[in-house]
């Protein structure tokens, strides 16, 4: 392993300084600082001409002017934006930020939602849920983002903010929605007719007892989670992650889960005086985080048993979703003042936050919140059909192995076949194609960014090369072309952590 990674961190810096040196070369021939000045029409033009040049020492060689940059940025200077004066680092600094929280809500869910969904498509093959599937990714994948990114801006912001002026929505549309609910588990789920009736059911009064639930207590006004939904939600989630990852018959595992959910509940209270009374801010959480995740996991250690870590990694997961849900639940409870303060059209369709807002922590986190609400929901639903269709084909080839069979003819239930064997060799394309996909992410959602007007790093590169600023434009390539010489390193890392046959040292 360290061989492995000493001989891709020299090639990787040998492969970056080439590439900056060629970049360099590239943009300076793009950009022409003096443009500007050479259609003026000021009567002292040729000395601001000659001032320029003094100014961005363009009279040096290109390749001279190169290494001078070079050897400054060795000394942590990532030089100066000439136009506005400001620092790159400064520059740097605030749009990968912005970018970082754009990318990693969108791969998150992008990949949790499309992964899923991929494989259940995959276990129904040629059913009608597989053909829905495959119809909606192949059309989410062939739309253009920025033609859903206005449709968004027009539909969930524009007509989201006009709903709430008036939040009541016809039971018809309800019963509409149930309706669909009911459909689409029925297909998912599959079996006989019966079974499929049942689970179409279940699946509308849920759904309809939701809406019901949501239109007459007022919860668009004063959206909240609350001990009830918590433990409607933390529960389901707790019976659903240990059913699939040890099955509904490991009842260690299933109480597990459940225990963690009624600690939960138990806490909800006394969470609400701690986050009151203390400083919160990203770290803190973090770090409840951790600790929340460490006492699922003891909980499932506690209960025992021969397969103990399979109760303490149920323990873990549903205490992490407990915890994520009451963090959102106080974060809701800012809701009417942000609401009020925004003159009640809370869904901005531009920016990366409210100017002059003010407010604590839970406000600053409900106003990124809802910036980031509809570019992440673009970049999902792009990235969930090409997510939907990589892990569909990767699961279709690996249920078809050798290895599948035998686990079969050994008398595994179907769950432990799938869960075990068939969805840890289903990740092993996507190893090599998430990483890269983060860094180019990171590069920049340029289109998605300027449609939102989101201050991120694919808008800085744009707004560089438009003002010819070379410095900015280096910096950006800089990060850019570490992070993508980093994600493939990471990307080897991970595919032989999951395939045992890969050797990295080999």
């Amino acid at each position: 392993m360290l061989n492995f990674l000493l001989r891709r961190i020299l090639a990787g810096l040998a492969t970056l300084l080439v590439a900056l040196f060629l970049m360099y070369l590239l943009v300076d021939r793009a950009i022409d600082p003096l443009q500007d000045l050479l259609e003026s029409t000021a009567p002292n033009k040729q000395q601001l001409i000659d001032a320029r040049i003094d100014q961005l020492n363009l009279d040096t060689n290109v390749v001279v002017r190169f290494f001078q940059w070079f050897g400054n940025l060795l000394t942590g200077d990532f030089g100066i934006a000439w136009r506005s004066g400001q620092a790159v680092g400064d520059l740097l600094a605030h749009a990968i930020g912005s970018t970082l929280q754009l990318v990693t809500a969108a791969t998150v869910l992008s990949l949790v939602v499309g992964v899923t969904v991929g494989i259940v498509s995959a276990l129904r093959q040629y059913s009608g849920f597989d053909y829905g599937i495959i119809f909606l990714s192949f059309l989410l994948y062939s739309l253009p983002s920025f033609w859903v990114a206005v449709l968004l801006k027009q539909w969930a912001a524009i007509g989201f903010n006009d709903f709430l002026k008036d939040p009541v929505i016809a039971w018809s549309v309800i019963a509409g929605i149930s309706a669909l609910a009911g459909l689409f588990w029925s297909l998912a789920v599959g079996g006989r007719a019966a079974r499929r009736w049942q689970v179409f059911g279940v699946a509308f009064a849920a759904t309809f007892a939701m809406f019901t639930y949501l239109q007459l207590s007022g919860w668009w006004e004063r959206p909240q989670i609350g001990p009830l939904l918590l433990l409607i939600l933390a529960g389901g989630s707790a019976v659903a992650i240990a059913a699939v990852f040890a099955g509904v018959h490991n009842r260690r595992a299933m109480w597990t889960g459940l225990t963690t959910v009624g600690v939960g509940l138990a806490l909800y209270l006394p969470m609400q005086v701690v986050f009151d009374s203390i400083d919160v801010n990203n770290w803190i959480i973090f770090g409840f985080a951790v600790l929340a995740m460490a006492v699922g996991f003891l909980i499932g250690r506690l209960y025992g048993g021969p397969d103990w870590g399979i109760s303490a990694r149920t323990g873990a997961a549903v205490a992490f979703i407990t915890g994520g849900l009451i963090y959102v639940d106080q974060v809701m409870q800012v809701w009417p003042p942000y609401f009020r303060a925004l003159s009640g059209r809370p869904i901005p369709t531009f920016g990366d936050r409210t100017p002059n807002l003010g407010g604590n922590y839970w406000v600053g986190v409900l106003d990124s919140f809802t910036h980031l609400l509809l570019p992440t929901a673009t970049l999902v639903l792009i990235a969930f059909a090409a997510y939907t269709r990589y892990s569909r084909s990767s699961m279709l080839e690996v249920m078809s192995q050798d290895y599948i069979r035998t686990a079969r003819a050994k008398g595994l239930p179907e769950r432990a076949v799938v869960v075990r064997h068939g969805f840890r060799n289903t990740l092993i394309p996507l190893a090599t194609i998430v990483p890269i996909d983060i860094i180019t992410l990171i590069g920049g959602a340029v289109i998605t960014e300027a449609v939102f007007a989101r201050p991120g790093m694919g808008q800085l590169f744009v707004r560089s090369l438009e003002q010819a600023e070379i410095e900015p434009v280096m910096g950006y390539l800089l990060i850019t072309a570490t992070l993508a010489i980093i994600a493939n390193i990471v990307a080897d890392i991970v595919y032989a952590s999951i395939d045992p046959r890969i050797r990295l040292d080999a």
